[in-house]
């Protein structure tokens, strides 16, 4: 027991790491910090299309939480519990034990899922892409197709197992797209069999342009490189119904395929939705300080809440990491101002720019609004990558360089069954104990 306050921080991504850390520097020993988190690392969710492709181990981009954060005490398990009344936080552990703990601060930054749309046959036969356990899953799935297809002599099996779709053409699936045509190409290579198979990869969107959020002119150079890979690129057109054997596209064409990665976008845990509080498009309505109005011992950043976005007035900020990064930091001072420890402040940020990884000699980024690509924009982005990465910094820097002069491996692990990875929103990361 103690009599020191507590703050439970329920979310490890990018808000919740960088909250975390930065109120156990703030706080130091006059408050007890508890992190709960669904797994024991934060994962660097911009490299996860490199650890599907083989150019990353996975290992790469999952920092672990205890040694990243001391002062912290980290508790596995999956939040499923909010009493805002009597002030306690419970959940599941790995095993399937429940547990619960009470605070005098709490932080929301539970992060999103992935957004699914009433698209018949997706859930079942799609494929998401926001985890370790996705990108390991893709990859063996991909090396799968190509062991099928170079033992089968049916020329209309062969086709569909070497034609990959992928539907979202935002940050996410470009770069799994991008990514993975030069991963396919080496496959292909390995394969005496399918030297001269076609590989079709597709890249759909309903919106005009590849990076529609971003400025068009990294748009211009994403969609150059795609292209120029022999990727199809396919604005305006998306999936209008999935099954086993392929889809169907909203232009009425049929395409024959066992490869759909779900890259559509992300939406706020369904854990905001279930706390009652006022949400604004799924995200939890904060304050400028990002506080909770009605329960000043509650605060919410990052994707799950609905931050007062001061750069564009009536807007939230966009659900991007480098959002999340800087308002965990901030947050941290805030809630830390609340217990007595220095001054808050509102949250304004002017975006310094942004990368987008192409794989090979490719990117596009535009720091300080200076539009780049090729070399210049693959230094300036795995640079940026490395300074922001919270560590694993000379290890990811050693696989990139592997990477450059080696050919990947090309094997299935296993480790990840299909059924393990459903596309669904609202499944636990623990649904049963081991």
């Amino acid at each position: 027991m103690s009599d020191r306050p507590r703050v439970v921080v329920v979310g490890g991504g990018f808000a919740g790491f960088h909250a975390a850390r930065n109120l156990a520097k703030r706080l130091g020993a006059a408050a007890e910090i508890v992190l709960v988190n669904t797994t024991d690392y934060f994962l660097y969710l911009p490299l996860l299309p490199e650890v599907a492709a083989g150019v990353l181990e996975p290992r790469r981009i999952a920092v672990p939480l205890a040694a990243s954060l001391p002062g912290v005490r980290v508790v596995l398990g999956e939040v499923d519990e909010v009493d805002l009344a009597d002030r306690r936080v419970g959940w599941s552990d790995p095993e399937g034990e429940r547990d619960a703990i009470t605070y005098d601060r709490l932080l929301l930054v539970v992060g999103s899922v992935n957004k699914l749309l009433p698209i018949p046959g997706v859930a079942e036969h799609a494929h998401g892409f926001r985890g370790l356990p996705e990108a390991l899953f893709l990859r063996d799935h991909v090396v799968r197709q190509f062991e099928i297809a170079a033992d089968t002599d049916d020329p209309a099996e062969r086709a569909a197992r070497c034609t990959f779709v992928v539907v979202g053409a935002g940050y996410t699936g470009t770069e799994v797209a991008a990514q993975g045509v030069l991963m396919t190409d080496g496959l292909r290579a390995a394969h005496r069999e399918l030297r001269g198979q076609p590989v079709r990869w597709m890249l759909l969107d309903t919106a005009e342009r590849v990076l529609p959020e971003l400025d068009e002119r990294l748009s211009a150079t994403a969609d150059r490189v795609l292209r120029e890979r022999g990727v199809e690129v396919r604005m305006g057109v998306s999936v209008e119904e999935a099954g086993h054997d392929g889809v169907r596209l909203t232009t009425g064409e049929d395409v024959a395929t066992r490869t759909v990665v779900w890259c559509v976008g992300v939406r706020a845990d369904p854990l905001v939705e279930s706390l009652g509080l006022k949400t604004a498009k799924g995200r939890v309505v904060v304050d400028e300080f990002m506080r909770v109005p009605g329960h000043p011992e509650v605060f919410a950043c990052g994707d799950a809440a609905a931050v007062p976005d001061a750069t564009r007035p009536g807007q939230a900020t966009a659900m991007t990491a480098q959002h999340a990064q800087r308002q965990g930091k901030l947050v941290a001072r805030n809630v830390a101002a609340s217990l007595g420890h220095g001054t808050a402040h509102r949250y304004k940020h002017h975006d310094l720019g942004f990368v987008v990884e192409l794989g090979g000699r490719d990117a596009a980024a535009n720091p300080l609004h200076v539009s780049l690509a090729g070399l210049p924009a693959k230094a300036v982005t795995r640079g940026f990558h490395l300074a922001a990465m919270p560590g694993n910094r000379i290890r990811t820097a050693a696989d990139w360089a592997l990477d450059a002069v080696l050919p990947r491996q090309t094997v299935q692990l296993g480790l990840v069954r299909g059924d393990e990875v459903p596309l669904e929103t609202a499944t636990p990361e623990y649904p049963h104990p081991p």
